[in-house]
């Protein structure tokens, strides 16, 4: 009896202390804001610093995954109007182990002009509840979170598109107009916990 109680305790100490800080659902505050992060260019940021006059986007992404070759023109068409409507961008790298040498040479390469930072303690992946990548979370001017999911209806192929869900919840935030989808399935590589 007694160790069972103690693997109770201990079982309930691991939840707790693995648990994000509060859910992380619509409204909710931009989470880890402030821990710095390190960027492939070699500057520390934090996501406050990153965020920009409307808000910012963080994307869950990394180097290798067949979703993320598939989304990898989506991925820049999408950052890219981010960042023309003053919306910051933090893309990070999830796989867990990643290089930063490995990443600078694929930021490089895609021509990544946003920043792209590793969470290889996972701590991001945890604050976010984030599952897959590629997956997407925006906030408003104000670091609330607006929308969570995928970039479109079909992360598997680009051709079969019929909704783009990240570029309607911009357009909607931009406009101040309640968001007609916030909230949006991820479909993608699973997001290892190491």
């Amino acid at each position: 009896m007694l160790k069972i109680c103690s693997q109770l305790v201990i079982y309930s100490w691991f939840t707790f202390m693995s648990a994000p800080d509060f859910p992380l659902e619509i409204g909710a505050p931009l989470p880890k804001a402030d821990i710095m992060l390190q960027d492939v260019s070699g500057k520390d940021i934090t996501l406050n610093k990153a965020r920009q006059s409307n808000g910012i986007l963080v994307m869950f992404s990394g180097n290798e995954c067949p979703y993320i070759e598939r989304n990898k023109a989506r991925t820049q068409e999408i950052c890219k109007y981010a960042l023309s409507n003053n919306i910051g961008v933090v893309l990070i790298n999830a796989n867990g182990n990643a290089s930063i040498a490995a990443m600078k040479a694929y930021a490089a390469e895609q021509q990544y002009n946003w920043y792209y930072v590793a969470d290889n303690k996972g701590e991001l992946v945890d604050a976010f509840e984030a599952t897959h990548m590629p997956e997407c979370y925006l906030f408003n001017q104000n670091a609330k979170l607006v929308y969570k999911g995928s970039i479109d209806d079909n992360p598997g192929n680009a051709d079969a598109v019929k909704s783009r869900h990240l570029n309607n919840a911009i357009n909607d935030m931009l406009a101040n107009k309640a968001l007609k989808v916030n909230t949006t399935a991820t479909i993608g590589c699973n997001i290892k916990r190491f």
